[in-house]
């Protein structure tokens, strides 16, 4: 059944032998190395950082090979310019990514086109959250950026969704949108050349970068419908307004009819689709969340670290997700709702999207949290597989995820405001007694 909204949308057709899911984080990077040593025409990498790291340099390095080798290969990197201008938080002593950039870059003859994407003129208030990797003709996509732990480099991991679709029109149309709506308007700029715009002059491109990304949206002339068994529809979405991502995500709430899977890292649902979601509860939908155990946060300190502040994230979510539960009790007695908890030792979890009926995928880097909804610039790829030809990758994909989850049954279960240390309870209750945490909120 097509989506509704997506009527007159641009779809490109994808076999089934032409989709794949990459299992672990070891092997998407093994991906992306495979992919950059075998590209022949171009490289478009959009991630939300590329980090100064072990992993960060090998894949930089490895982009820069490929250009000495074939100096005709187009290659470029799009990363979020605030995030690329400051260090990890806690680390002020960092001079950020892009020193880091201009580095490498020096130590190359043949150069690539590295951008600071500015999406807004403040990181708190969006940030460039496309996602997407293309080989030539291949495309990967994942909510992972890139640095050690997305790549489990060492211990740690951030484990993600990866997959791989083969098809020469979405790639074609990906690349398209960055040609038109980054690359020459020209208001991101190049972060390895060495130089550095001053405040005002990123205050006024990162302007008129938004006025752009605002009516952005994929090419849906260049391409046709060419009988592919699958149909994919790629989109963006950015501000509360005629949001194709948030439109879509609202669609695949509304039209579930037997099972609904939707998978976020940080529980703090838009209150429009937490009312979708009920609803689809009332219809009888089978609905199953997998969400993050607050200990595989990418936010969690550990008692035996020092504390600071934006450590009680992790716990926040958590209160929400025990206030949701509580409110939801029935559906979860009945049945109907499935709610799974994700831990793996000290890992931590940044899966994203959601498949209903086993038909329609919504693969995206998208949170499903306000900050999401409002503020950063996102995409999605919407995959329609009437016929479930996907069902079988699809469901070896979630038995992975779900072998490290526990399923609760109860909010008891879950630990709450009086079980946690005292350095994290205080400042909770000022943010609660101050009416600060309806703000805090929208920015998570």
């Amino acid at each position: 059944m097509l989506l509704t909204t997506h009527k007159t949308a641009h779809r490109i057709s994808l076999n089934a032998e032409d989709f794949s899911v990459i299992p672990s984080a070891k092997a998407f990077k093994n991906a992306i190395l495979e992919h950059i040593e075998n590209a022949q025409s171009r490289i478009y990498i959009t991630a939300l950082y590329l980090q100064e790291d072990d992993a960060g340099k090998e894949i930089l390095h490895a982009l820069y090979n490929a250009k000495q080798q074939n100096p005709d290969l187009d290659i470029r990197i799009f990363v979020d310019a605030h995030r690329a201008q400051r260090g990890l938080i806690g680390d002020a002593a960092c001079e950020g990514n892009q020193a880091f950039y201009c580095k490498i870059d020096e130590q190359y003859e043949h150069k690539i086109g590295l951008y600071g994407v500015l999406v807004k003129t403040k990181e708190l208030f969006g940030v460039l959250h496309l996602k997407g990797l293309v080989f030539d003709n291949t495309v990967i996509y994942t909510g992972a950026s890139i640095n050690d732990v997305y790549l489990h480099q060492a211990e740690k991991c951030r484990y993600d969704r990866y997959h791989i679709l083969q098809c020469n029109d979405l790639a074609d149309t990906m690349v398209d949108y960055l040609h038109r709506y980054i690359i020459k308007p020209g208001y991101s700029p190049l972060l390895n050349n060495g130089q550095r715009l001053d405040k005002k002059t990123q205050k006024k491109y990162a302007k008129k970068q938004k006025s752009l990304f605002k009516h952005s949206n994929y090419n849906n002339q260049v391409h046709h419908d060419k009988g592919g068994s699958i149909k994919v529809t790629p989109m963006v979405g950015f501000g509360t307004r005629g949001n194709k991502v948030n439109n879509s995500i609202r669609d695949i709430f509304k039209f579930a009819r037997n099972t609904l899977v939707l998978f976020t890292p940080y529980f703090n649902l838009p209150k429009i689709l937490s009312k979708d979601l009920k609803k689809a509860l009332d219809r009888g939908v089978k609905v199953t969340m997998v969400i993050g155990d607050k200990t595989a946060n990418d936010f969690y300190i550990a008692s035996e670290q020092d504390f600071s502040k934006i450590g009680i994230i992790p716990y926040i979510y958590e209160l929400l997700l025990v206030r949701f539960i509580k409110r939801h009790q029935k559906y979860i007695d009945s049945g109907l709702l499935n709610v799974h908890l994700w831990k793996n030792e000290s890992h931590s979890f940044h899966l994203k999207g959601m498949v209903a009926d086993d038909r329609n995928h919504l693969i995206t880097g998208n949170n499903l949290n306000p900050r999401a909804w409002a503020l950063d610039l996102e995409n999605a790829l919407l995959l329609e597989d009437n016929e479930q030809l996907l069902k079988e990758k699809w469901h070896d994909e979630l038995s992975n995820v779900l072998q490290f989850t526990k399923k609760v049954g109860h909010s008891d279960e879950l630990e709450n405001m009086a079980d946690y240390p005292k350095y994290v309870r205080d400042p909770i209750r000022k943010l609660q007694l101050t009416q600060i945490d309806k703000i805090f909120k929208r920015f998570m």
